[in-house]
């Protein structure tokens, strides 16, 4: 055990939330018992994925359940978006997520009596998600109706080596006396048999839209969505093939069963379009472990024929049958230990956070490592939540960590954005926009967002997908990336951004350019003028894109004459962007030394936070749109959140009393939320804030905090986890693609240590209260970068060790409400009165009569 494994080495805890508890392994979530109100949560926290493929930690007898899930990245459904009133250029068409054939089921019959864990009279029930070998394991002892003593233990995979693969293993031992055993293992189509919610036949949801009033949920259509097609029996390997309906996505699935049970067992296959069932039965000997080991090989096309796809599972299915059995574990721990060998955070800290840490950075693994060009949802693939869509969240919360520690996999991220440009393009047009436009939310990249001024109007998503390029190219130095055709990103954007803006002489005489009628990242405010973080990331897109192209101009002249022939590139356009940037409206309020989050947010009226019950949180699902709207009152960071990415465009003072004002208005009704404010409080002096924000974000599904973990893991809010412990507590920014430090150790820990990934070395950073520590762990050429404006360059078998006086500055408590999420007692949720007239906080918070 490694320091860093210790529980508590660092210190007395701060007071946090009430909490689960995982057992003690930093390296495993451990869960003792069955709790049936909790199913839909665990099925979440114990989901395994590679990215491509996610399964949903069902218990392979079925129940209890909160919902069956299978996903396979990108493979969807489309539907036509019905509009109460239609209007030019609304989003036509919805797109879900489909919840693909489930092979994880596997029963069994003890005597003719089923083992189900919502009834049966089971104990020592122990599930366990190891997080270094990749799997997740049960087991169980169950006493059945005649007094037989049954133990069962199984293990589960989804593999990061072959990402079309899964292996379930399961082993049944009869303790007390022989029994007739049978062990039933399913192929299902629970979409189309209403079986996601249920075990029961026909007892699902129902018609309609599933939680139709929460936007977070995923859509339940109601119409046939797997055609089947063509399928393949042949002994203990069944082979399905489905065509979707709509969207013409084609998908199939394989099984493959290794039975161990002796002699005399029978076996029986039954199929149908929907359902296929192997069947083991024979007499188990007592104490003789009956052992199924079954295959699942998954693959999916969007242009190959069904028959091709049923050929694609039979090859990943022989692939694994020519290899010994344990080479596919083997496999998955390697891959494993090179993820952790390159991500791991290792903390001195109280007890729990170490295992969360990991957990949270398993699941960006599981999100992204795999995906291969497809995007990231939001949920990953770990549930249905936001309907399976890609949204702003992977450029700006997961990608930092992908650049950092897996570049590779943040390239095949940004490759999903590349192909989505000629979409992008037609969605400009159509806006009457020059450029690309990128959707808000898509999985085929056409726009699904059928709410546009809360998803059209979000104009920055091409910012945001320009800055993770662009932080990209600057940690890994990959022109070859920009140059293959990645440098039309920031050049369409741009064009974007310069059609959409106007130039104005404002009243003090200025010319300015501006941009209006968009909606920033906080969803509560929305379709305004000149919304600040639009505003500053539109700037940097422009300012990105004119370095692109004089850059491909000065260095490689060919790429660049292919890029002015590939997009009609004029010679003027880039100093048009270059002016566009200089002169970009900034909103800012001399009276109160803040920066309005728009151009008239500050003539709102303020939400009383401090007075709105916990009831009513969160807004969007308790008040109309236009109620919210009316005030001053934020979902999630935004101005701050502009402070943070655009992080050496403000001063510290600034910074501060942006903060301040905007932490009292922030509701934390997003999960993207907490990581922002948590990075910059620790930067401006309010440690002890930010490390409850960290603290929230780091048990946000693992806790529930808000009450959808069982939709799937919020990904962005796991990506943000490692934001807020390197850019937040080690202070790291890489601001003009050099790497700095301004380091912010939680008072309490005792150390923190990470790798990082630039141009093509590794670093190891690790800071203590009294000093940082950088080593050169692979690489020979020297790494530049400064602490606290100190130079510092960092050579292969020179480590470089600099003296910290103290860990920045120190304001102590915040006194204003801390964004509602973190209540306090006696905190009044007052805007402190340093800032002169503030508009008036309302005297009444709107109330809705409760229903029925």
């Amino acid at each position: 055990m490694t320091p860093f494994d210790r529980a508590g080495a660092a210190g007395a805890e701060p007071e946090t939330e009430s909490r689960r508890e995982f057992g003690e392994d930093p390296w495993r979530l451990v869960v003792d018992g069955i709790d049936p109100a909790l199913a839909g949560q665990d099925e979440t926290l114990f989901s395994l994925g590679n990215g491509y493929l996610g399964m949903r930690g069902n218990h392979e007898e079925g129940l209890p359940l909160g919902s069956h899930g299978t996903f396979v990245n990108g493979v969807h459904e489309t539907w036509p978006i019905r509009h109460a009133e239609g209007a030019y250029g609304l989003a036509e068409h919805g797109q879900t997520i489909v919840n693909v054939p489930d092979a994880k089921t596997v029963r069994i019959y003890v005597d003719d009596e089923r083992l189900n864990l919502a009834s049966s009279d089971i104990s020592e029930v122990r599930r366990t998600l190891d997080l270094r070998a990749g799997t997740l394991e049960r087991t169980l002892l169950w006493l059945t109706p005649t007094g037989k003593r049954v133990r069962v233990e199984t293990r589960r995979m989804v593999s990061f080596a072959s990402r079309h693969l899964a292996t379930l293993e399961m082993a049944v031992t009869v303790l007390d006396a022989d029994a007739e055993l049978t062990l039933s293992s399913l192929v299902v189509n629970r979409q189309d048999l209403g079986r996601v919610h249920t075990e029961t036949p026909g007892a699902d949801q129902g018609p309609g839209l599933t939680g139709a009033a929460d936007p977070r949920k995923s859509e339940q259509l109601t119409e046939r969505i797997l055609d089947p097609g063509p399928t393949l029996h042949d002994g203990a390997r069944s082979v399905l093939s489905y065509r979707v309906h709509d969207s013409g996505w084609g998908l199939g699935v394989g099984v493959d069963h290794d039975f161990d049970g002796g002699d005399g067992w029978r076996r029986r296959v039954e199929t149908s379009p929907d359902r296929v069932r192997h069947m083991f039965q024979g007499v188990a000997a007592r104490g003789r472990t009956v052992r199924l080991r079954k295959t699942v090989a998954y693959h999916s096309s969007a242009t190959a024929g069904l028959s091709e796809v049923i050929d694609r599972c039979v090859h990943t299915l022989e692939s694994v049958a020519a290899e010994p059995a344990e080479a596919r574990w083997a496999a998955q721990r390697r891959f494993l230990d090179a993820f952790w060998e390159r991500s791991d955070v290792r903390v001195e800290a109280e007890a729990g956070v170490q295992q969360a840490i990991r957990w949270a950075l398993f699941q960006l693994a599981q999100a992204s490592a795999r995906a291969d060009g497809r995007g990231i949802p939001a949920k990953g693939v770990t549930g249905s939540g936001y309907s399976g869509h890609y949204f702003w969240d992977s450029e700006i919360y997961v990608l930092p960590f992908l650049t950092y520690t897996s570049p590779f996999w943040a390239r095949n991220a940004l490759r999903a954005r590349e192909g989505m440009l000629p979409k992008a393009r037609l969605r400009a047009a159509t806006l009457s926009e020059d450029g690309a436009l990128f959707p808000w939310r898509t999985i085929n990249g056409e726009e699904a967002s059928a709410y546009y001024a809360a998803g059209t109007a979000a104009y920055h998503i091409n910012a945001d997908i320009s800055y993770a390029l662009a932080r990209y190219v600057g940690a890994t130095g990959d022109l070859a990336f920009l140059v293959q055709g990645a440098c039309d990103i920031p050049v369409e954007t741009a064009r974007l951004w310069a059609s959409l803006g106007f130039w104005n002489t404002d009243a003090d005489g200025e010319r300015r350019f501006h941009i209006h009628g968009v909606t920033g990242p906080d969803e509560y405010t929305t379709v305004v003028n000149d919304n600040l973080f639009t505003n500053v990331m539109a700037r940097f897109n422009l300012r990105f894109a004119v370095e692109v192209v004089r850059r491909l101009e000065r260095e490689v002249p060919g790429a660049h004459a292919e890029l002015v022939a590939r997009v009609g590139l004029r010679p003027d356009e880039a100093d048009a962007w270059e002016a566009a940037a200089d002169g970009m409206s900034i909103p800012f309020s001399e009276e109160l030394g803040i920066h309005p989050q728009d151009a008239h947010f500050l003539e709102r009226e303020v939400w009383d936070l401090a007075a709105t019950p916990p009831e009513q949180k969160p807004l969007l699902l308790h008040f109309h749109p236009l109620v919210i709207y009316r005030f001053q009152v934020l979902k999630q960071a935004d101005v701050v959140l502009a402070l943070l990415l655009a992080s050496d465009e403000f001063g510290r003072e600034a910074k501060r009393r942006d903060f301040e004002y905007y932490d009292a208005l922030t509701t934390g009704d997003s999960t993207l939320s907490a990581v922002v404010q948590s990075i910059v409080a620790a930067e401006v002096g309010y440690r002890e804030l930010a490390y409850r924000y960290f603290d929230h974000a780091l048990r946000v599904d693992l806790d529930d905090l808000h009450r959808n973990s069982s939709d799937g893991v919020h990904i962005a809010s796991a990506g943000g986890v490692w934001m807020t412990l390197v850019q937040g507590f080690a202070g790291m920014r890489d601001a003009g693609r050099r790497l700095s430090f301004d380091p912010r150790l939680p008072a309490h820990w005792g150390r923190l240590e990470f790798p990082l990934a630039w141009r093509g070395q590794r670093l190891l950073v690790t800071l203590e209260p009294q000093r940082i520590r950088f080593a050169l762990e692979e690489g020979e050429e020297p790494v530049a970068l400064s602490v606290r404006g100190e130079a510092v360059e960092v050579r292969a078998g020179r480590p470089v060790e600099v003296p910290l006086a103290d860990q920045g500055p120190e304001l102590g408590p915040f006194s204003g409400l801390s964004a509602g999420i973190l209540p306090r007692e006696g905190d009044t949720g007052a805007i402190p009165l340093a800032y002169g007239e503030v508009p008036v906080v309302t005297t009444s918070i709107p109330t809705r009569a409760p229903l029925g």
